[in-house]
């Protein structure tokens, strides 16, 4: 065994980080607060590569068996009319994968239950980090202590291990916008696997899954903190009028499985995404907004750098630097390419502009466009080894 480490936050991210390190030769233990894995959540897109990621870590095949791959969509206006089209046969070629649409419920469980079930404790809040010995961090317990030779800050946008690390840092602000979301009760026809409507100060998305049913979001400028008594019947206010098949997404979705959040960003990057022998990662590291559907992705990217780092390198704060390296500038390039498809997208309100956005978007040739989907998720992960 390489050494022990401790990742705290069993999301994702932190599930993805336990797995690369138990694959080279660490002792993991997981740390979530919940103390129920409910799985909640609607579904999720992943890139070729977030699914390169999953690869790596062995869990690729699992995944791919599970989700259901976006071969058909595009983006729209609220009539209907097609701004562009989205050929995921011509994506396969270019990275080996189309997107692939999968329930949150279904990427967590298949995550967990590649780990030992005795290696990921529920229930347990990790309040703190002592570095009283540098090269053996502790991490805080309300009843007690986990030492370990690395710790893993997995504990998402409002990270606390974060904030104690870098006291300095602002921390996650809100971007100006909320998204509501459901899965709808059963199967539902869909034209199309995916499709994105923008309209001013909204947009609204489906995403088909394998099992017949399809997730919906819609995002609108708002805010944070506004909710609604019903907050189905506000999504069906919001875009009365837009195409089909809004109405009948809404209309098979019942209104206790809507969920709703503000979403933050770590709009101010962060000034390194180590600390001694602790490794940050996901959205506690590079929290984003939601426009770019990357931010699981980067998280899994993550993970697989630093069980990489880890492996090659001849000692964990030599592996750290590498990570922080590799890591840093394309999470904050991926975020900053985010936060500017959002301006370009539902942030957008005056009539004038958002009708020379959908010009530029309808006369871009479909290769350059491509080109657009490839710049992130073309990435090649590296052999854990």
């Amino acid at each position: 065994m390489r050494g022990g480490a401790v990742v705290v936050g069993g999301g994702i991210g932190g599930l993805a980080a336990a797995i690369g390190l138990r694959r080279t030769g660490w002792e993991v233990t997981v740390v979530e607060r919940a103390p129920v894995l409910a799985d909640v959540g609607a579904g999720i897109s992943l890139h070729a590569n977030g699914l390169r990621a999953l690869d790596a870590l062995g869990a690729g095949a699992a995944v791919r068996a599970a989700a259901r791959p976006v071969h058909t969509g595009g983006t729209r206006t609220p009539d209907g009319r097609w701004l562009t089209r989205l050929d995921g046969a011509a994506l396969a070629r270019a990275v080996g994968d189309p997107i692939h649409g999968i329930t949150r419920a279904d990427l967590h469980r298949l995550l967990r239950e590649t780990l030992p079930a005795d290696r990921l404790h529920v229930g347990t809040q990790a309040t703190g980090i002592d570095r009283t010995d540098p090269a053996r961090p502790r991490v805080l317990l309300a009843d007690g202590a986990l030492e370990a030779d690395l710790v893993v800050a997995a504990d998402g946008v409002n990270s606390r291990l974060r904030a104690q690390l870098l006291p300095g840092h602002p921390g996650p602000v809100h971007s100006g916008s909320t998204v509501l979301r459901a899965l709808t009760e059963g199967p539902l026809a869909v034209p199309t696997d995916f499709c994105l409507t923008w309209g001013p100060g909204a947009e609204f998305g489906h995403l088909a899954l394998a099992d017949g049913r399809a997730e919906w979001f819609a995002v609108l400028g708002a805010p944070p903190g506004i909710r609604y008594a019903d907050a189905l019947a506000a999504v069906r206010e919001r875009f009365a009028g837009w195409h089909d098949p809004i109405p009948e997404l809404l209309a098979a979705t019942r209104p206790q499985d809507v969920l709703h959040h503000d979403i933050h960003e770590l709009a101010t990057p962060l000034p390194t995404f180590t600390s001694g022998r602790v490794a940050m990662l996901g959205d506690a590291a590079h929290a984003m907004t939601t426009n770019l559907g990357q931010g699981a992705c980067q998280a899994l990217e993550d993970a697989v750098v630093l069980a990489a780092a880890l492996a090659a390198e001849p000692s964990v704060e030599a592996a750290l630097v590498r990570y922080d390296a590799e890591r840093r500038p394309r999470s904050a390039g991926v975020a900053r390419a985010a936060r500017q498809a959002g301006r370009m997208g539902h942030q957008l309100t005056h009539p004038l502009a958002v009708g020379l956005r959908n010009t530029a978007v309808r006369l871009t040739p479909p290769a350059v466009m491509l080109r657009g989907l490839l710049r992130h998720a073309d990435w090649t992960p590296p052999a854990l080894t």
